[in-house]
Protein backbone atom coordinates (compact mmCIF):
# COMPACT_ATOMS: atom_id res chain seq x y z
CA UNK A 1 0.00 0.00 0.00
CA UNK A 2 1.49 3.44 -1.46
CA UNK A 3 1.13 6.00 1.29
CA UNK A 4 0.07 9.36 0.64
CA UNK A 5 1.37 12.17 2.02
CA UNK A 6 -1.13 15.17 2.18
CA UNK A 7 0.99 18.45 2.04
CA UNK A 8 -0.09 21.58 3.29
CA UNK A 9 -0.04 24.80 1.91
CA UNK A 10 1.45 27.35 3.87
CA UNK A 11 -1.05 30.30 3.30
CA UNK A 12 0.08 32.84 5.78
CA UNK A 13 1.82 36.30 4.94
CA UNK A 14 4.61 37.00 6.82
CA UNK A 15 3.59 40.73 7.74
CA UNK A 16 7.64 41.85 9.10
CA UNK A 17 8.08 43.40 6.08
CA UNK A 18 5.36 45.49 6.41
CA UNK A 19 5.59 46.41 9.66
CA UNK A 20 9.11 47.48 8.88
CA UNK A 21 7.51 49.95 5.83
CA UNK A 22 5.09 51.13 8.58
CA UNK A 23 7.79 52.12 10.90
CA UNK A 24 9.52 53.75 8.64
CA UNK A 25 7.02 55.86 7.54
CA UNK A 26 5.98 56.86 10.79
CA UNK A 27 9.66 58.04 11.75
CA UNK A 28 9.86 59.78 8.21
CA UNK A 29 6.65 61.84 8.64
CA UNK A 30 7.75 62.49 12.37
CA UNK A 31 11.02 64.28 11.49
CA UNK A 32 9.91 65.96 8.59
CA UNK A 33 6.63 67.49 10.30
CA UNK A 34 7.45 71.53 10.62
CA UNK A 35 6.93 72.62 14.11
CA UNK A 36 6.11 76.32 14.85
CA UNK A 37 9.24 77.62 16.22
CA UNK A 38 8.95 80.64 19.08
CA UNK A 39 11.90 82.61 20.10
CA UNK A 40 13.47 81.96 22.85
CA UNK A 41 13.22 85.21 24.50
CA UNK A 42 11.27 85.02 27.57
CA UNK A 43 8.12 87.56 28.60
CA UNK A 44 5.35 87.41 30.39
CA UNK A 45 2.34 87.98 27.91
CA UNK A 46 -0.93 90.06 28.82
CA UNK A 47 -3.98 87.67 29.21
CA UNK A 48 -7.26 88.48 26.69
CA UNK A 49 -10.15 86.67 26.38
CA UNK A 50 -11.02 87.64 23.05
CA UNK A 51 -7.51 86.68 21.39
CA UNK A 52 -7.16 84.31 18.23
CA UNK A 53 -4.62 81.83 17.89
CA UNK A 54 -3.04 82.86 14.17
CA UNK A 55 0.15 81.41 13.06
CA UNK A 56 1.49 84.46 10.79
CA UNK A 57 4.94 84.62 9.60
CA UNK A 58 7.02 87.80 9.52
CA UNK A 59 8.53 90.34 12.06
CA UNK A 60 8.44 89.57 15.34
CA UNK A 61 9.32 92.52 17.34
CA UNK A 62 9.86 91.28 21.51
CA UNK A 63 9.52 94.09 24.52
CA UNK A 64 10.63 92.51 27.70
CA UNK A 65 9.74 93.93 31.02
CA UNK A 66 13.62 94.74 31.32
CA UNK A 67 13.60 97.28 28.95
CA UNK A 68 14.95 95.31 26.29
CA UNK A 69 13.96 94.92 22.54
CA UNK A 70 14.53 92.20 19.97
CA UNK A 71 14.54 92.17 16.13
CA UNK A 72 13.07 88.72 15.34
CA UNK A 73 15.57 87.04 17.84
CA UNK A 74 18.07 89.85 17.54
CA UNK A 75 18.68 92.08 20.18
CA UNK A 76 18.42 95.76 19.60
CA UNK A 77 17.70 99.35 20.49
CA UNK A 78 15.30 102.21 19.47
CA UNK A 79 17.53 103.10 16.91
CA UNK A 80 18.81 99.96 15.26
CA UNK A 81 15.74 98.66 15.21
CA UNK A 82 14.78 102.29 12.65
CA UNK A 83 17.81 100.77 10.91
CA UNK A 84 16.83 97.36 10.42
CA UNK A 85 13.07 98.32 8.81
CA UNK A 86 14.44 100.59 6.68
CA UNK A 87 16.15 97.70 4.95
CA UNK A 88 14.07 94.58 5.64
CA UNK A 89 13.15 92.59 2.46
CA UNK A 90 9.23 92.03 2.88
CA UNK A 91 10.14 89.31 -0.71
CA UNK A 92 7.85 91.25 -2.89
CA UNK A 93 4.88 92.43 -0.53
CA UNK A 94 3.54 95.88 -0.24
CA UNK A 95 5.20 97.08 3.50
CA UNK A 96 1.69 97.98 4.50
CA UNK A 97 0.22 94.64 3.83
CA UNK A 98 3.75 92.46 5.98
CA UNK A 99 2.68 91.12 9.28
CA UNK A 100 4.62 92.36 12.39
CA UNK A 101 4.32 90.74 15.27
CA UNK A 102 4.83 92.71 18.62
CA UNK A 103 5.14 90.58 21.91
CA UNK A 104 5.24 93.06 24.46
CA UNK A 105 5.77 92.24 28.51
CA UNK A 106 2.52 93.47 30.89
CA UNK A 107 4.64 95.38 32.60
CA UNK A 108 6.15 97.31 29.51
CA UNK A 109 5.06 101.27 29.56
CA UNK A 110 2.60 102.33 27.18
CA UNK A 111 5.13 104.66 26.04
CA UNK A 112 7.86 102.23 24.74
CA UNK A 113 4.53 100.38 22.48
CA UNK A 114 3.37 103.66 21.44
CA UNK A 115 8.18 104.12 20.33
CA UNK A 116 7.66 100.89 18.70
CA UNK A 117 4.56 101.99 16.58
CA UNK A 118 6.09 104.88 15.83
CA UNK A 119 9.11 103.13 14.13
CA UNK A 120 6.73 100.95 12.96
CA UNK A 121 4.58 103.53 11.21
CA UNK A 122 7.72 105.90 10.38
CA UNK A 123 8.45 102.70 8.22
CA UNK A 124 5.30 101.59 6.58
CA UNK A 125 4.36 98.88 8.80
CA UNK A 126 0.94 98.80 9.53
CA UNK A 127 -0.22 95.25 9.64
CA UNK A 128 0.63 94.83 13.63
CA UNK A 129 -0.50 92.28 15.76
CA UNK A 130 -0.26 92.07 19.70
CA UNK A 131 0.60 88.76 20.77
CA UNK A 132 -1.04 87.56 24.06
CA UNK A 133 -2.20 84.53 26.12
CA UNK A 134 -5.34 82.64 25.85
Amino acid sequence: MRIRRRVKINAGADLTPMIDVVFQLILFFLVSTTFAVLPGISVNLPESETAQSEAIAGITITASASGKLFFNEDAVTMQTLDVKLQKFDTEGRKREEYPVTLEADEKVTNGTIVKIFDVLRKNGFVAVNLRTTD
